[in-house]
């Protein structure tokens, strides 16, 4: 059966000449890009350990996408911007997605649909996902080509706000909003993602915290016995039950901690002598660092707490005064106090940044299912889209301002690109714009992302 081709329609004139529109360009996509994710998703394998750990109850003779298909789908969507499962539905014929995703881009058939994706995501049981979002630690640990010696993971969580009757949403009185708040693990060193947990919208309880250490902490173990695992967060993560396990398990930490009168009588005397320092020269900000140990009515054991001090003038109604401001943090590591706080401590607002990529740039908040589990299978599509956008701009050379740039702008620059793509029958020709910016560097990601030949 042939398409019908709407008729062609004028526009005004540009300098006196014609200027006419017409839908007979042929077999086009908007997303070029998709080129580059293909060969990132071929070099990680990502979409093939998912479905590995994805149960299929469906009756084999009756498949017409495979999981592996269906996974890939999802997540190249995702990268190119399209996160609602809704616009799978007007995607299923894009030539280039159907390429990406292994299919001919034209006699190939449709790709799936938005209610086959939705099966997808609420198949799973809850153990199901456990086991899947456990993949997303494989993944981690599988792109490493030797095992590290050492490696720091940040622990953080965001407000994903709901507006519906979703398991496990809750209110927030911080946030004010019904809400979930995942937990986001990320490798400090490079970036990458290792686990997202969804989870109900209120502060961790220590037994959360020691669950998800503990079990996080064995799987990469299973790869790496002998690697050290430090974990670094905010207060939210400092708790007894978590520190005792960590500590039973040579694993170090640095996590926040909040203050109280006694932490500040241990360190009145370098506040007093700072506020000495601080009175005596012109500086506005003054800074000094001490560490002890101390005791918590919950813990078994004492710890060691570093502070950070900071003397500043403050004007207020009343004049100006000096005023000190102490924050603590928890800690099991060895070495300078100033070092282990404004270094190692402070660096985990990188944590933020990526969560920022994540969640407002790969969509990962549109957690909308009402079952938690199927929202959990949303957090690990996302997180896999993460993956194939990170492998992609690790690819860019280093001497491009692309190296650091945010996913939004990768998608901007490299992804939409508009593609004409042409099918014969041993060949098939996809036609970049002669115009494209960034031809030289498109080629250049495209050839190392490339797997050398055998």
């Amino acid at each position: 059966m042939t398409a019908d081709t709407p008729l062609a329609f004028d526009l005004p004139a540009v300098r006196c000449k014609k200027l006419t529109v017409a839908f007979d360009g042929g077999s086009q996509s908007s997303d070029g890009g998709l080129l580059l994710l293909r060969e990132a998703e071929r070099r990680l394998g990502i979409a093939a350990r998912l479905a590995a750990a994805f149960p299929d109850r469906r009756d084999p003779t009756r498949i017409h996408h495979e999981m592996a298909e269906l996974i890939k789908t999802r997540v190249l969507a995702i990268c190119c911007g399209y996160e609602d499962g809704n616009d799978l539905d007007r995607l299923r014929h894009d030539p280039l997605l159907k390429l990406a995703v292994g299919r001919p881009p034209e006699t190939g058939a449709p790709l799936c649909s938005q209610s086959t994706m939705s099966r997808l995501e609420n198949s799973p049981s809850k153990l199901e996902a456990a086991r899947l979002t456990a993949a997303l630690a494989d993944q981690f640990c599988s792109s490493f080509a030797t095992p590290p010696a050492e490696i720091t993971l940040d622990i953080d969580d965001t407000v994903d706000e709901v507006h519906g009757g979703q398991q496990l949403s809750f209110w927030n009185a911080h946030h004010d909003a019904r809400c979930f708040l995942p937990m986001h693990v990320y490798h400090v060193e490079s970036g990458k993602p290792v686990m997202m947990i969804l989870r109900e919208g209120k502060t961790p309880s220590g037994e959360e915290v020691r669950t998800v250490i503990k079990h996080l902490t064995k799987r990469i173990r299973r790869h790496w016995p002998a690697t050290k695992i430090n974990y670094r967060g905010d207060s939210h993560y400092g708790r007894a039950e978590a520190l005792e396990w960590a500590e039973n398990n040579g694993v170090d930490y640095i996590f926040g901690f909040p203050g109280n009168s006694v932490l500040d009588a241990l360190c009145r005397e370098a506040a007093d002598n700072l506020s000495l320092r601080h009175g005596a020269s012109e500086s506005e900000k003054m800074r000094g660092f001490t560490s002890f140990t101390y005791r918590a009515k919950s813990w078994l054991r004492p710890r060691r707490i570093v502070a950070r001090l900071e003397a500043s003038m403050r004007k207020d109604q009343d004049g100006t005064h000096q005023e000190m401001d102490i924050r603590y943090v928890v800690t099991s590591m060895e070495g300078d106090p100033e070092h282990l706080y404004a270094t190692v401590y402070c660096a985990r607002g990188q944590a933020e940044n990526l969560i920022k990529l994540h969640k407002a740039q790969l969509a990962s908040d549109r957690t909308s299912c009402p079952s938690a589990t199927a929202n959990q299978v949303r957090l690990v599509l996302h997180t896999a889209a993460y993956w194939l956008m990170h492998t992609l701009r690790a690819a860019v050379p280093k001497t491009s301002v692309l190296t650091k740039a945010e996913f939004a702008t990768i998608r901007l620059r490299l992804l939409k690109i508009g593609a004409r793509v042409v099918e014969h029958t041993a060949r098939i020709r996809v036609f970049l714009p002669s115009s494209c910016p960034e031809q030289a560097l498109f080629r250049t990601i495209a050839e190392a992302l490339r797997p050398a030949p055998s």
